[in-house]
Protein backbone atom coordinates (compact mmCIF):
# COMPACT_ATOMS: atom_id res chain seq x y z
CA UNK A 1 0.00 0.00 0.00
CA UNK A 2 2.93 2.25 0.66
CA UNK A 3 4.38 2.03 -3.12
CA UNK A 4 0.71 2.39 -4.17
CA UNK A 5 0.60 5.74 -2.61
CA UNK A 6 4.00 6.70 -3.63
CA UNK A 7 2.78 5.71 -7.38
CA UNK A 8 -0.17 7.65 -6.66
CA UNK A 9 1.49 10.91 -5.73
CA UNK A 10 -1.07 12.15 -3.62
CA UNK A 11 0.24 15.82 -3.33
CA UNK A 12 -0.58 15.93 -7.37
CA UNK A 13 -4.16 15.48 -6.72
CA UNK A 14 -5.06 19.49 -5.66
CA UNK A 15 -4.77 20.02 -9.82
CA UNK A 16 -7.69 17.27 -10.42
CA UNK A 17 -9.82 18.63 -7.45
CA UNK A 18 -9.27 22.42 -7.54
CA UNK A 19 -10.90 23.15 -10.69
CA UNK A 20 -14.13 21.08 -9.63
CA UNK A 21 -14.19 22.89 -6.35
CA UNK A 22 -13.86 26.07 -8.35
CA UNK A 23 -16.84 25.07 -11.07
CA UNK A 24 -19.15 23.54 -8.35
CA UNK A 25 -18.73 27.19 -6.44
CA UNK A 26 -19.47 29.18 -8.83
CA UNK A 27 -22.57 27.21 -9.99
CA UNK A 28 -23.82 27.57 -6.52
CA UNK A 29 -23.30 30.88 -6.75
CA UNK A 30 -25.26 31.06 -10.21
CA UNK A 31 -27.99 29.28 -8.45
CA UNK A 32 -27.69 25.29 -8.44
CA UNK A 33 -25.71 23.50 -6.84
CA UNK A 34 -26.33 19.34 -6.75
CA UNK A 35 -24.09 17.51 -3.98
CA UNK A 36 -24.06 14.55 -5.68
CA UNK A 37 -22.31 15.50 -8.74
CA UNK A 38 -20.04 17.40 -7.01
CA UNK A 39 -19.04 14.15 -5.17
CA UNK A 40 -19.07 11.95 -8.29
CA UNK A 41 -17.11 14.56 -10.23
CA UNK A 42 -14.56 14.80 -7.54
CA UNK A 43 -14.34 11.11 -7.46
CA UNK A 44 -13.83 10.60 -11.43
CA UNK A 45 -11.23 13.55 -11.59
CA UNK A 46 -8.90 12.42 -8.68
CA UNK A 47 -9.54 8.54 -10.56
CA UNK A 48 -8.49 10.33 -14.04
CA UNK A 49 -5.55 11.93 -11.94
CA UNK A 50 -4.13 8.50 -10.33
CA UNK A 51 -4.60 6.65 -13.54
CA UNK A 52 -2.57 9.06 -15.29
CA UNK A 53 0.05 9.52 -12.48
CA UNK A 54 0.60 5.75 -12.61
CA UNK A 55 0.80 5.71 -16.45
CA UNK A 56 3.52 8.56 -15.95
CA UNK A 57 5.44 6.40 -13.18
CA UNK A 58 6.10 3.34 -15.77
CA UNK A 59 5.81 5.00 -19.27
CA UNK A 60 8.70 6.65 -18.24
CA UNK A 61 10.74 4.22 -16.98
CA UNK A 62 9.77 2.31 -19.49
CA UNK A 63 11.01 5.35 -22.38
CA UNK A 64 13.90 5.32 -20.00
CA UNK A 65 13.84 9.34 -18.80
CA UNK A 66 13.14 7.88 -14.97
CA UNK A 67 17.05 7.63 -14.43
CA UNK A 68 18.50 6.33 -11.13
CA UNK A 69 19.95 9.77 -10.66
CA UNK A 70 17.04 11.95 -11.09
CA UNK A 71 16.21 14.78 -8.77
CA UNK A 72 12.53 14.30 -7.87
CA UNK A 73 10.80 11.88 -5.96
CA UNK A 74 11.26 8.35 -5.78
CA UNK A 75 9.24 6.89 -8.57
CA UNK A 76 8.10 3.38 -8.05
CA UNK A 77 8.55 1.92 -11.01
CA UNK A 78 12.34 2.95 -12.06
CA UNK A 79 13.12 2.15 -7.98
CA UNK A 80 11.85 -1.70 -8.33
CA UNK A 81 9.18 -1.16 -5.72
CA UNK A 82 6.14 -2.42 -8.22
CA UNK A 83 6.55 -4.19 -11.77
CA UNK A 84 5.78 -2.69 -15.00
CA UNK A 85 2.82 -5.22 -15.39
CA UNK A 86 1.18 -4.65 -11.94
CA UNK A 87 1.45 -0.92 -12.66
CA UNK A 88 -0.14 -1.34 -15.85
CA UNK A 89 -2.63 -3.45 -14.17
CA UNK A 90 -3.22 -0.86 -11.52
CA UNK A 91 -3.63 2.01 -14.18
CA UNK A 92 -6.69 -0.13 -15.95
CA UNK A 93 -8.65 -0.72 -12.69
CA UNK A 94 -8.04 2.79 -12.14
CA UNK A 95 -9.21 4.48 -15.72
CA UNK A 96 -12.19 1.24 -15.71
CA UNK A 97 -13.66 3.22 -12.30
CA UNK A 98 -13.23 6.23 -13.65
CA UNK A 99 -15.66 5.28 -16.56
CA UNK A 100 -17.78 3.63 -14.34
CA UNK A 101 -18.20 6.98 -12.05
CA UNK A 102 -18.56 8.94 -15.38
CA UNK A 103 -21.31 6.70 -16.72
CA UNK A 104 -23.52 8.34 -13.73
CA UNK A 105 -22.21 11.98 -15.18
CA UNK A 106 -23.27 11.31 -18.39
CA UNK A 107 -26.54 10.72 -17.63
CA UNK A 108 -26.28 14.34 -16.79
CA UNK A 109 -24.48 15.76 -19.26
CA UNK A 110 -24.58 13.29 -22.79
CA UNK A 111 -22.34 12.98 -24.95
CA UNK A 112 -20.24 16.01 -24.25
CA UNK A 113 -19.07 14.63 -20.98
CA UNK A 114 -18.66 11.52 -23.01
CA UNK A 115 -16.29 13.03 -24.86
CA UNK A 116 -14.60 14.91 -22.05
CA UNK A 117 -14.13 11.71 -19.91
CA UNK A 118 -12.59 9.63 -22.97
CA UNK A 119 -10.02 12.61 -24.19
CA UNK A 120 -9.15 13.02 -20.67
CA UNK A 121 -8.20 9.25 -19.95
CA UNK A 122 -6.45 9.56 -23.60
CA UNK A 123 -4.49 12.40 -22.38
CA UNK A 124 -3.73 10.50 -19.15
CA UNK A 125 -2.00 7.71 -21.23
CA UNK A 126 -0.49 10.02 -24.09
CA UNK A 127 1.65 12.24 -21.87
CA UNK A 128 3.73 9.63 -21.74
CA UNK A 129 2.83 6.33 -23.28
CA UNK A 130 2.29 6.21 -26.99
CA UNK A 131 4.14 6.51 -30.09
CA UNK A 132 4.39 10.14 -29.62
CA UNK A 133 4.47 10.78 -26.30
CA UNK A 134 3.10 14.43 -25.56
CA UNK A 135 5.56 15.66 -22.83
CA UNK A 136 8.07 14.30 -24.70
CA UNK A 137 7.28 17.07 -27.44
CA UNK A 138 6.67 19.34 -25.64
CA UNK A 139 2.90 19.62 -25.62
CA UNK A 140 2.56 18.69 -21.89
CA UNK A 141 2.19 22.44 -20.54
CA UNK A 142 -0.72 22.89 -23.21
CA UNK A 143 -2.92 19.58 -22.36
CA UNK A 144 -2.28 20.45 -18.67
CA UNK A 145 -3.70 23.81 -19.67
CA UNK A 146 -6.63 22.53 -21.64
CA UNK A 147 -7.31 19.39 -19.24
CA UNK A 148 -7.40 21.23 -15.68
CA UNK A 149 -8.40 24.44 -16.75
CA UNK A 150 -10.82 25.21 -19.93
CA UNK A 151 -12.38 21.61 -19.83
CA UNK A 152 -12.26 20.82 -16.25
CA UNK A 153 -13.76 24.16 -14.37
CA UNK A 154 -16.69 25.03 -16.98
CA UNK A 155 -17.24 21.13 -17.41
CA UNK A 156 -18.55 20.97 -13.40
CA UNK A 157 -20.00 23.98 -14.41
CA UNK A 158 -21.89 22.48 -17.06
CA UNK A 159 -22.72 19.40 -15.20
CA UNK A 160 -24.22 21.66 -12.14
CA UNK A 161 -26.29 24.13 -14.53
CA UNK A 162 -26.63 22.34 -18.29
CA UNK A 163 -24.66 25.15 -19.88
CA UNK A 164 -21.59 27.06 -19.46
CA UNK A 165 -21.55 30.85 -19.05
CA UNK A 166 -17.85 33.14 -20.32
CA UNK A 167 -16.93 33.62 -16.85
CA UNK A 168 -16.34 30.01 -15.97
CA UNK A 169 -14.28 30.36 -19.01
CA UNK A 170 -12.14 32.62 -17.55
CA UNK A 171 -12.32 30.93 -14.06
CA UNK A 172 -11.05 27.81 -16.06
CA UNK A 173 -8.13 29.30 -17.59
CA UNK A 174 -6.69 30.93 -14.28
CA UNK A 175 -6.76 27.43 -12.76
CA UNK A 176 -5.35 25.94 -15.62
CA UNK A 177 -2.54 28.72 -15.45
CA UNK A 178 -1.77 27.58 -11.71
CA UNK A 179 -1.86 23.58 -12.79
CA UNK A 180 1.03 24.90 -15.53
CA UNK A 181 2.90 26.49 -13.07
CA UNK A 182 2.96 23.32 -10.69
CA UNK A 183 4.16 20.72 -13.58
CA UNK A 184 6.62 23.92 -14.89
CA UNK A 185 8.57 23.80 -11.63
CA UNK A 186 8.75 19.84 -12.13
CA UNK A 187 9.86 20.39 -15.90
CA UNK A 188 12.38 23.24 -14.56
CA UNK A 189 14.09 20.79 -11.90
CA UNK A 190 14.37 18.17 -14.50
CA UNK A 191 15.77 20.06 -16.86
CA UNK A 192 19.41 18.25 -17.24
CA UNK A 193 18.10 14.99 -16.93
CA UNK A 194 15.40 15.69 -19.84
CA UNK A 195 18.35 17.01 -21.91
CA UNK A 196 19.93 13.22 -21.18
CA UNK A 197 16.60 11.45 -21.75
CA UNK A 198 15.86 13.15 -25.23
CA UNK A 199 13.01 14.19 -23.17
CA UNK A 200 11.87 17.94 -25.20
CA UNK A 201 9.73 19.18 -22.47
CA UNK A 202 8.51 23.35 -23.33
CA UNK A 203 11.29 23.89 -20.25
CA UNK A 204 13.69 21.87 -22.54
CA UNK A 205 12.73 24.04 -26.01
CA UNK A 206 12.51 27.56 -24.35
CA UNK A 207 15.41 27.21 -21.90
CA UNK A 208 15.31 27.68 -17.92
CA UNK A 209 15.40 31.52 -17.89
CA UNK A 210 12.40 31.70 -19.95
CA UNK A 211 10.86 28.76 -18.37
CA UNK A 212 11.08 30.88 -15.17
CA UNK A 213 9.56 34.20 -16.53
CA UNK A 214 6.35 31.83 -17.45
CA UNK A 215 6.15 30.91 -14.07
CA UNK A 216 6.27 34.05 -13.13
CA UNK A 217 3.26 34.88 -15.12
CA UNK A 218 1.36 32.26 -14.35
CA UNK A 219 1.40 32.87 -10.84
CA UNK A 220 0.78 36.34 -11.02
CA UNK A 221 -2.12 36.73 -13.78
CA UNK A 222 -4.71 34.38 -11.67
CA UNK A 223 -4.72 36.92 -9.04
CA UNK A 224 -5.94 39.34 -11.49
CA UNK A 225 -9.51 37.82 -12.48
CA UNK A 226 -11.28 37.58 -8.80
CA UNK A 227 -10.57 41.66 -9.46
CA UNK A 228 -12.95 40.98 -12.69
CA UNK A 229 -14.88 38.69 -10.96
CA UNK A 230 -15.61 41.57 -8.44
CA UNK A 231 -16.04 44.10 -11.23
CA UNK A 232 -18.80 41.81 -12.63
CA UNK A 233 -20.32 40.42 -9.67
CA UNK A 234 -19.82 43.67 -7.29
CA UNK A 235 -18.89 41.18 -4.24
CA UNK A 236 -16.05 43.16 -2.27
CA UNK A 237 -15.69 39.75 -0.75
CA UNK A 238 -14.16 38.43 -3.97
CA UNK A 239 -10.91 40.59 -3.37
CA UNK A 240 -9.77 38.16 -0.15
CA UNK A 241 -7.94 36.12 -2.85
CA UNK A 242 -5.87 39.22 -3.17
CA UNK A 243 -3.95 38.16 -0.13
CA UNK A 244 -1.81 35.81 -1.86
CA UNK A 245 -0.03 38.11 -3.72
CA UNK A 246 2.90 37.82 -1.35
CA UNK A 247 3.01 34.52 -1.46
CA UNK A 248 3.23 34.61 -5.36
CA UNK A 249 5.82 36.71 -5.24
CA UNK A 250 7.83 34.76 -2.25
CA UNK A 251 7.60 31.41 -4.49
CA UNK A 252 8.85 33.69 -7.83
CA UNK A 253 11.79 34.70 -5.88
CA UNK A 254 12.16 30.91 -5.13
CA UNK A 255 11.88 29.88 -8.51
CA UNK A 256 14.56 32.23 -9.88
CA UNK A 257 17.07 31.21 -6.42
CA UNK A 258 16.57 27.22 -6.43
CA UNK A 259 18.06 24.58 -8.42
CA UNK A 260 17.70 20.88 -8.43
CA UNK A 261 16.57 19.02 -6.23
CA UNK A 262 15.56 21.80 -3.78
CA UNK A 263 12.83 22.80 -6.14
CA UNK A 264 10.93 19.72 -4.88
CA UNK A 265 9.84 22.20 -1.77
CA UNK A 266 9.09 24.72 -4.08
CA UNK A 267 6.64 22.24 -5.70
CA UNK A 268 4.90 21.78 -2.61
CA UNK A 269 4.59 24.68 -2.12
CA UNK A 270 3.11 25.58 -5.52
CA UNK A 271 0.95 22.98 -4.65
CA UNK A 272 -0.14 24.76 -1.39
CA UNK A 273 -0.74 27.54 -3.38
CA UNK A 274 -2.95 26.42 -5.63
CA UNK A 275 -5.10 25.11 -3.14
CA UNK A 276 -5.22 28.73 -1.14
CA UNK A 277 -6.39 30.45 -4.13
CA UNK A 278 -9.25 27.84 -4.47
CA UNK A 279 -10.16 28.00 -0.70
CA UNK A 280 -10.25 31.98 -0.53
CA UNK A 281 -11.27 32.12 -4.32
CA UNK A 282 -14.85 30.27 -3.28
CA UNK A 283 -14.70 31.81 0.04
CA UNK A 284 -14.99 34.95 -1.89
CA UNK A 285 -17.95 33.78 -4.14
CA UNK A 286 -19.79 32.15 -1.38
CA UNK A 287 -19.70 35.03 1.16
Amino acid sequence: MKNWLLAIRIKTLTAAISPVIIGSVLAYHDGLFKGAIFVIILITAILIQIGANIANDVYDFEKGSDRPDRLGPKRVTQAGLISPRKMKQGMGIVFSLAICCGTFLVNEGGWPIVCIGLASIAAGIAYTGGPYPLGYHGWGDVFVFIFFGLIAVPGTYYLHLGYITKLSIYAGVAMGMLSSALLLVNNIRDIDEDKLSGKKTLAVRIGENASRFQYMVLMLLPLFFPIYFWWIYNKMSLLISLFLFPYSFHLIKKIYLLKGVKLNKLLENTSHFIIMYTLLFSIGLIV
